[in-house]
């Protein structure tokens, strides 16, 4: 019971990335690969029921998509990892398959994450993107990592800020993402996610214009892969009604 009072008060006493058509979802916890050792995570997503509208003329609609990217991750320090999202693809019902663009990422976040109580990072990330993927070229993201391994209950926090360099600091956006994790063994655990889109710092959307989308977790760790499933419903008008996520990871020479 405890650990339900917990999970409750985390995921609707903070605010927690909301979804918005992407090639990712996840929250990001401050593992980083190990130093000389390339690391390959796929991320794909599939979204059976969601918003039937592009967000903007010529974008690829999130209802019935299929996005997705390979992630390469290097270890480069015991608190610096570099990574490159590419290529980011996506197939929907009006555009078909498509190319868009790729991402540039810098993680740093303190030695030996999963080993500490609080654990803590940072991840940086600039994207080139295609026209139908999003109305800007350039966008950032900024994704703080708080978090704390309570055994067996895990819970992270990812207050992130996005901006497409325009407007200065009144058009950053706020798409924080929570987890709370049960580990019910050491290679399985189960977990709620909350992903939203507030809208601009200083100007947040009405929540019937937010987005906010809760997911069922499940993990699986295992020498030849590491899985993570996942399904989740939108609770409010502007988010997607129903979508699936599979992330599989894999250090390559290590």
């Amino acid at each position: 019971m405890p650990f339900f009072v917990l999970l409750l008060l985390v995921l609707f006493g903070m605010p927690s990335r909301g979804y918005a058509q992407g090639d990712e979802i996840q929250v990001y916890d401050g593992g980083l690969a190990p130093v000389g050792v390339f690391n390959l995570t796929l991320h794909n997503n599939f979204t059976p029921k969601g918003i039937k509208t592009p967000s903007f003329a010529g974008a690829v609609t999130s209802d019935k998509s299929w996005n997705g990217v390979p992630e390469w991750a290097y270890g480069v320090t015991r608190f610096f990892e570099a990574g490159l999202y590419m290529p980011l693809y996506s197939f929907d019902k009006d555009l078909g398959a498509k190319l868009d663009g790729f991402k540039l990422r810098a993680l740093f976040a303190v030695p030996k994450a999963d080993d500490r109580k609080f654990f803590y990072g940072a991840n940086f990330e600039f994207s080139i993107n295609s026209k139908h993927w999003d109305e800007r070229r350039f966008t950032s993201e900024i994704r703080p990592i708080i978090g704390f391994h309570l055994k067996p209950v895990d819970i992270i926090y990812n207050p992130i800020v996005d901006t497409n360099y325009t407007g200065g600091i009144k058009n950053l956006e706020y798409v924080p993402s929570t987890r709370v994790a049960y580990n019910v063994r050491p290679s399985w655990a189960v977990a709620i996610e909350h992903y939203a889109d507030f809208g601009p710092l200083r100007d947040f959307y009405s929540a019937h214009d937010q987005s906010h989308q809760i997911f069922a977790v499940f993990d699986h760790t295992s020498k030849l892969v590491d899985m993570e499933f996942g399904a989740g419903v939108g609770v409010t008008a502007n988010s997607d009604k129903f979508q699936l996520k599979l992330i599989l990871s894999r250090d390559l020479n290590n």
